[in-house]
């Protein structure tokens, strides 16, 4: 036996007996060492492994394992290949668990290890001792049932193991329909872990069982509860006498919305009228949720679990009842609604000159889908056009200024699918931000970034009053150098150090010189991971992306919590109302942030799911695309035409076998050193698609 051999069995010979002592010769007995080299070896092991800090002499010739009395709470990792791994709650190193070390914890779980001494020249492992927490005991599946048991098939690429069902924990569900089951048990000595159905969402590949089994496995919610749906109903629509008298009127002002053609929920409108020569009065008015969303009440409590509506593929599970989204709240032609308005004093330059806040009653005299706000910019022709034109000249001044400032222009086209009435995807088309949209986005910052000072900006010595900001933190230093050696091989440079401003000017130039190039996509997506995530705080660091001090979310109240909560707290404070609790107000950023991320995530999986149904009908076709990602185990290919993305599995490359260099994003072979960098041109076969785990498979054409 050889001494990689003999430590290895000494490694799980002292795993195995954690926290004993053993003597020289119990350990020769224990792993039946009995020539005279070989306990020679195992001595010299045993003093390595003391030198490495690995064991500990206890007594003269007494060994233990040097846990360092090491035990450490944080968050389990599961992966389905088994490796699994641990993030120390302090925000050290992850350590790697061995399944056999894992006790069954589930992926995300808060629990506590015990860490063993780390050996030289191998990664970190540990044990775990304890759950703490489940994060997460409901998974989506497919049902397989057998005579007197079923199994959940799940695609949770988290959990390795099916989920075992008795047969009278079923509720009714058959083979082949999905279900949502819940984990009851995971017996020590089983491999699999025992569950029960809690509902039955349908059958497997119907449209709205999928986006229903989407929606589950996000842990979102897919029905609106009928307690809450009740309570809206019973909300009267009418404006009274008194409402009105509080509020100012903006009734006869030339009023409009601006929204998607398949938009319900108008949560902002536009008004404008002349003040004097070269001096407009502009009006950004939003619905006034909380005018009849009441806090605390059962309505506003399901707001804020949802905290955001999701917009799938071909759905919105919004965050209110239909009642308010799409009737009361929203801003419909020719019905007078009650608003929360920031209304602006403002020259055609863009320059502020006054703003206020107050609650209004206004009433829109058009609805214009954006193509056909993009219309009359473009042709000059058409209804309220002198209005939409100067609105139009405003928001460009005021775009200008803001890029001038530092803002960053990530000008992203989304992916969007034409469905039919059974929910398949007919055709793929793309989304850009045009003009009109442009126009709507600039006042809503305005509004925004207006509302958020008028909170945030106190005198010197005085503490601003509590206000969940919207807030965006400069591009991380180490990702920044990394884009920065990427984009060198495209012959770009970006700037890694110097101010705030210097960095986002440079990377707005780097924008603008990719411009329409074939590499356009790749480095945005790149820069784009540069760049911190934005999110909801009460500690305002302001929003580095837009180039703005002090930034909130005020202007879409319908489908996010956070401008919910905005509005009451405005209120509160012109009222002349004490600051509120920061503690309760930073969890409630916190529970939001976690929301918009996760719906986010939903959004992409539908989507996903809609790309690999409308691929699979064109497997055996082939696409030129690009590489759009590069991992261990295999290359991700975007189509140029659709932008759909599927994967060349490591398998397929068969001609050498390749290395993966994360640094420069690329797969190198060993022997031919042939090289698949991201950017690269490909062209490719669509060669399965899974539309169970959304994933489509492509292999390579050579060319």
């Amino acid at each position: 036996m050889g001494k990689k051999q003999l430590t290895a069995l000494l490694s799980e010979l002292f795993h195995a007996k954690t926290g004993e002592t053993m003597s020289m010769k119990h350990i020769f007995s224990e792993l039946r060492l009995t020539t005279h080299p070989q306990k020679m070896l195992c001595v010299d092991i045993l003093h390595d492994l003391v030198a490495d800090d690995y064991l500990s002499e206890v007594d003269k010739g007494k060994f233990r394992i040097n846990t360092h009395g090491t035990e450490m709470t944080g968050t389990f990792q599961r992966k389905s290949n088994g490796k699994n791994s641990f993030l120390p709650e302090d925000g050290s190193d992850p350590i790697f668990i061995a399944e056999r070390n894992s006790a069954h914890a589930m992926n995300n779980d808060k629990v506590k290890i015990m860490f063993y001494a780390k050996r030289k020249h191998r990664e970190a492992e540990g044990e775990v001792i304890e759950i703490l927490e489940r994060a997460n005991d409901t998974f989506v599946g497919t049902l397989e049932v057998a005579k007197s048991y079923a199994f959940l098939v799940t695609e949770n690429r988290t959990l390795a193991n099916d989920i075992f069902i008795p047969r009278e924990k079923l509720k009714g569900g058959k083979t082949g329909d999905k279900a949502i089951v819940k984990i009851t048990e995971w017996p020590d000595k089983a491999k699999n872990p025992i569950g029960q159905v809690i509902d039955i969402l349908g059958r497997a590949g119907d449209n709205t069982t999928e986006m229903h089994a989407i929606l589950a496995e996000f842990g979102l919610p897919y029905v609106y509860p009928k307690a809450v749906e009740k309570a809206a109903d019973n909300i009267p629509a009418e404006i009274t006498p008194e409402e009105l008298a509080k509020r100012e009127d903006f009734r006869k002002v030339t009023t409009f919305t601006i929204d998607p053609k398949d938009a319900k929920d108008f949560d902002d409108a536009l008004s404008i009228r002349p003040l004097k020569e070269g001096l407009w009065e502009v009006g950004v008015h939003i619905a006034d949720v909380t005018h009849y969303v009441k806090e605390g009440g059962i309505i506003d409590r399901e707001a804020e679990k949802r905290a955001t509506s999701v917009y799938l593929v071909d759905r919105t599970i919004p965050m209110l009842p239909e009642r308010l989204c799409n009737f009361i709240c929203s801003l419909r032609p020719d019905e007078e609604k009650l608003a929360y308005s920031v209304i602006f004093d403002i020259t055609e330059k863009g320059e502020v000159q006054a703003s206020r806040v107050v609650h209004t009653v206004i009433k829109s005299d058009r609805r214009f889908t954006y193509e056909e706000a993009q219309q009359i910019i473009e042709t000059k022709q058409g209804d309220f056009k002198e209005e939409v034109l100067m609105l139009d000249t405003i928001a460009k001044a005021l775009r200008e200024k803001r890029f001038a400032a530092g803002a960053i222009n990530f000008d992203r086209y989304e992916v969007k699918f034409e469905i039919d009435e059974k929910g398949k995807p007919v055709s793929v088309y793309f989304k850009e931000s045009k003009d009109a949209n442009k126009l709507v986005e600039e006042f809503m910052l305005l509004a925004n970034k207006t509302v958020a000072e008028k909170v945030g900006r106190v005198p010197r010595n005085k503490k601003a009053k509590v206000l969940p900001y919207r807030i965006h933190d400069l591009p991380d230093p180490e990702k920044l150098e990394n884009l920065s050696q990427f984009i060198a091989r495209f012959g770009y440079k970006v700037r890694t150090s110097g101010s705030k401003t210097d960095i986002s000017k440079s990377i707005n130039h780097l924008l603008d010189d990719i411009h329409g190039k074939k590499e356009e996509n790749l480095i945005e997506t790149v820069s784009i991971r540069a760049m911190q995530k934005a999110r909801y705080s009460t500690h305002n660091i302001g929003h580095y992306g837009l180039a703005f001090e002090y930034y909130t979310h005020f202007t879409s109240p319908i489908r996010r919590f956070p401008d919910m909560m905005v509005h009451r707290l405005l209120t509160k404070y012109m009222d002349g109302g004490r600051s509120v609790s920061e503690q309760k107000y930073e969890a409630l950023c916190e529970h939001s942030s976690n929301m918009e991320q996760t719906a986010a995530n939903a959004e992409r999986a539908s989507i996903k799911y809609k790309q690999v149904e409308f691929m699979s009908e064109r497997l055996g076709q082939v696409y030129d695309g690009v590489i759009s990602g590069v991992t261990e185990w295999g290359l991700y290919v975007e189509l140029n035409e659709n932008k759909c993305e599927g994967m060349v599995p490591i398998r397929d490359l068969d001609d050498d076998y390749y290395e993966f260099d994360e640094k420069n994003y690329c797969l190198r072979g060993r022997r031919k050193n042939r090289t698949y960098s991201l950017g690269d041109a490909i062209t490719v076969r669509v060669a399965r698609a899974n539309l169970e785990k959304k994933q489509l498979d492509f292999e390579l054409i050579e060319k």
